[in-house]
C-alpha cells in the first residue's frame, strides 16, 4: 500500500525528530523473517528504548538528510529496518543479538558520531556494555582502593590492639537532657 505525499511528508517529519535526538543508527536487512519474528524484534527493541521502523529507503534518506546519520545514506538499499537509539549502543545491541538467534537478519550497517559503520563495526559496538553497566564498573573501581585502605587500617588497628572490632565497641552513653 502506497503512502499519499501527505502520510509521507509525516512518516518523514517522524523520523527525522527521533534522528534528531538519536546518537546510534543501526540498519539490518530483514528479507525472510515471518511477521511473529519481526514482532519479537520490536518488543525487545522497545524494552530498550530503541525506535525501530521499516522504512522506504527513498523516505530514509530524506529523514536522515542534514543529520549525522546522512553518512549512512549510501548503505540504505534493499529492505532494511532502521533502528535508532538515544543510548550510543543500545540500537545495535538489540539487533546484533537477535541476528545471533535468527540468521535471517542480516546486520548491513549503520552510524555513531557522524560516521559511517559497517556490518563489524556494528556488531563491535553491540558488544560494548550499556551506560548503566559501565557506571557500575567505574564505582567499583573507584570504591576498590578504599575498601582496601579500610581493611588493611583495620587489620594494623587489631594488631596493635588498639581498637575492639566494631560489634563489640562499647555504647557511647547518651548525654543527658538539658
Amino acid at each position: 500500500m502506497s503512502l499519499n505525499r501527505n502520510e509521507k511528508e509525516a512518516v518523514i517529519a517522524e523520523v527525522a525528530a527521533q534522528a534528531g535526538k538519536s546518537q546510534t543508527l543501526a540498519l539490518a536487512e530483514y528479507r525472510g523473517l515471518t511477521v511473529a519474528q519481526l514482532d519479537q524484534l520490536r518488543k525487545n527493541a522497545r524494552a530498550q528504548g530503541v525506535y525501530l521502523h521499516v522504512l522506504k529507503n527513498t523516505l530514509a534518506r530524506r529523514a536522515v538528510s542534514g543529520t549525522p546519520f546522512e553518512v549512512a545514506a549510501e548503505s540504505m538499499s534493499g529492505p532494511l529496518i532502521y533502528g535508532f537509539s538515544e543510548d550510543a549502543v543500545a540500537a545495535a545491541k538489540v539487533i546484533a543479538d537477535f541476528a545471533k538467534s535468527n540468521d535471517k537478519l542480516v546486520l548491513k550497517a549503520g552510524a555513531y558520531n557522524g560516521k559511517a559503520l559497517d556490518a563489524a563495526a556494528i556488531k563491535a559496538l553491540a558488544s560494548v556494555p550499556s551506560k548503566e553497566v559501565l557506571l557500575a564498573q567505574l564505582a567499583g573501581l573507584l570504591q576498590t582502593p578504599v575498601a582496601s585502605l579500610a581493611r588493611v587500617v583495620a587489620a594494623l588497628s587489631a594488631k596493635r590492639g588498639e581498637g575492639a572490632p566494631a560489634a563489640e565497641a562499647p555504647a557511647a552513653e547518651e548525654a543527658p537532657a538539658a
